[in-house]
């Protein structure tokens, strides 16, 4: 059975974006007969305190995208909360370590943005292997100064996959990324290693995303083979942009819930978003089941989509 995810980060208001991709991946999973899971993804308890999970539960709820395991619906794979599932961070971490593949790293983001080493298409520094080399003697000297991030290293191998809606993708893991991070100095675990050990233990077998994230594919995948995980299939959608081309943001609140809700219903704002993804032409409003039938990947552009200015 096909089982699906919406795995948002509660650091303010849901927007446009946001929503889209709970949408396509609530639709692409239901369309096979599966099961969608919501999953909190609030490792960074700063920047997500739970008033902003508790509004987006409530928002997608007001949406009518109900999911069948996570927050209230509960389920087998209990905590659906980033914040609560470390221990199983720390044991990833652990069979990595036994490997051989993970060693400290003492850089700061500064320095890393500010080194001449090649950049992603993102604007992230490529890792260039700074600390790869540090004897133990060396490692233990500067931990006295600086805690220490953990680096995982990666192969000069090109990993690549077939995307279900943007094709065919491949990277070189060391050219193109670099050794990259499992822990933050400050303790907290990395985005690609929560969400490898989160959609294996919770069964995912389909990933729906925006194309942002389509870099990030190869170093998961690496993770998934060393840990010994299946993989799931992903398809990476095109990114809603606003009008005058920026990426929608949270923290600007930009075509935020806050904003729409008092002036359009569930399924003005559903209908209208499928019309923008290219499977409900008219545009008219439309609840999550009305628009089964008439969502398919064929219809759903490749490139980033333009929000029109909308009326105050």
């Amino acid at each position: 059975m096909t089982v699906g995810r919406f795995a948002p980060s509660p650091s303010g208001r849901i927007h446009l974006g946001n929503i889209l991709c709970c949408l396509l991946a609530w639709l692409s999973a239901r369309q096979k007969g599966g099961k969608v899971i919501l999953r909190i993804e609030d490792l960074d308890t700063a920047r997500c305190p739970q008033r902003y999970a508790d509004q987006m539960i409530a928002d997608l709820q007001w949406l009518g995208l109900t999911w069948d395991e996570g927050p209230v619906a509960g389920g087998p794979c209990q905590p659906y909360f980033q914040s609560r599932r470390t221990a199983l961070y720390q044991q990833a971490l652990e069979t990595l370590q036994a490997q051989g593949l993970v060693y400290p790293c003492f850089c700061t983001r500064a320095e890393l943005h500010a080194a001449s080493a090649p950049h992603r298409s993102d604007g992230q520094p490529v890792y260039p292997g700074t600390c790869r080399a540090l004897s133990p003697a060396q490692a233990a000297e500067r931990a006295y100064v600086r805690a220490p991030a953990l680096r995982l290293r990666v192969p000069d191998e090109d990993w690549g996959f077939l995307d279900g809606h943007m094709g065919a993708y491949r990277e070189n893991l060391a050219r193109d990324c670099g050794d990259f991070l499992l822990r933050r100095s400050d303790g907290m675990f990395a985005y690609q290693l929560a969400v490898v050990v989160d959609d294996a233990a919770m069964g995912v077998t389909e990933v729906v995303r925006g194309a942002d994230l389509l870099g990030s594919t190869p170093r998961q995948l690496y993770l998934y083979k060393l840990l010994g995980l299946p993989a799931p299939s992903f398809c990476h959608f095109p990114l809603l942009l606003a009008p005058d081309g920026r990426r929608l943001s949270k923290r600007d609140a930009d075509a935020g819930l806050d904003a729409l809700r008092g002036r359009v219903t569930a399924p003005e704002l559903l209908g209208w978003l499928a019309g923008l993804a290219g499977f409900n032409p008219s545009g008219e409003p439309c609840t999550p089941q009305q628009l089964l039938p008439r969502f398919s990947w064929d219809l759903v552009p490749k490139e980033d989509i333009r929000l029109p200015v909308m009326e105050r």
